[in-house]
């Protein structure tokens, strides 16, 4: 397993698969996971690619722009990752759920776009489209939380409302959270997605 984490074993059979921000870490985002589910096992994952050595899940050309060949090899490289973590700590493959904030939100939802049954959820905070002009897999039913800055200067609303649509012209079952805030995290945001975790979960 190639890449650096964090595992917590805990008591159901759901795993949170947490995905940090450009220049974090696998612990910034454990605090979280005890708000939205502190009975799930967690994994707590760090970005494979540095950028002026700033973690991060895949190569951008620029800020908004991404490095589509390398986010297409890094999302199938976490792909493989949550087979092998699977394998190796023994939890269900088909029971995780992740929560990312920004460019961990956009790796989730980068699996959502390319894998079909790769998640069993998501809560995707401050995420940006992560690819355009293209087919995504059937997510018949998989339900989805977006946490979003009505004020965001680096993921702008339209995107929130496009990856929306294309989220649910897939299937899924999107659920948008409007903060009047910018790129942040806030605690009222992962206040309101734990409450709306424990009604899907």
């Amino acid at each position: 397993m190639n890449m650096k984490h964090i595992f917590q074993r805990g008591n159901s059979e759901r795993t949170l698969l947490l995905l940090h921000g450009t220049g974090g870490t696998e612990q910034d985002l454990l605090p979280i996971a005890k708000m939205i589910d502190p009975d799930a096992s967690v994994l707590s994952v760090r970005g494979n690619v540095s950028e002026n050595g700033m973690p991060r899940f895949f190569k951008r050309l620029r800020e908004g722009v991404f490095d589509e060949e390398d986010l297409i090899a890094r999302t199938d490289e976490l792909n493989t990752f949550l087979e092998e973590a699977s394998n190796e700590y023994g939890f269900d493959r088909n029971q995780v759920i992740a929560a990312g904030y920004s460019n961990g939100a956009n790796i989730a939802g980068s699996l959502l776009f390319h894998y079909k049954e790769s998640l069993r959820g998501a809560l995707l905070f401050h995420p940006m489209v992560p690819r355009r002009g293209i087919e995504l897999p059937d997510q018949a039913g998989l339900p989805v939380f977006i946490g979003a800055g009505e004020n965001d200067p680096i993921c702008p609303a339209q995107e929130t409302k496009d990856l929306e649509e294309l989220l649910t012209e897939a299937g899924a079952d999107v659920t948008v959270h409007w903060e009047r805030m910018g790129h942040q995290l806030t605690e009222n945001e992962v206040k309101t997605a734990a409450d709306w975790y424990k009604g899907q979960f």
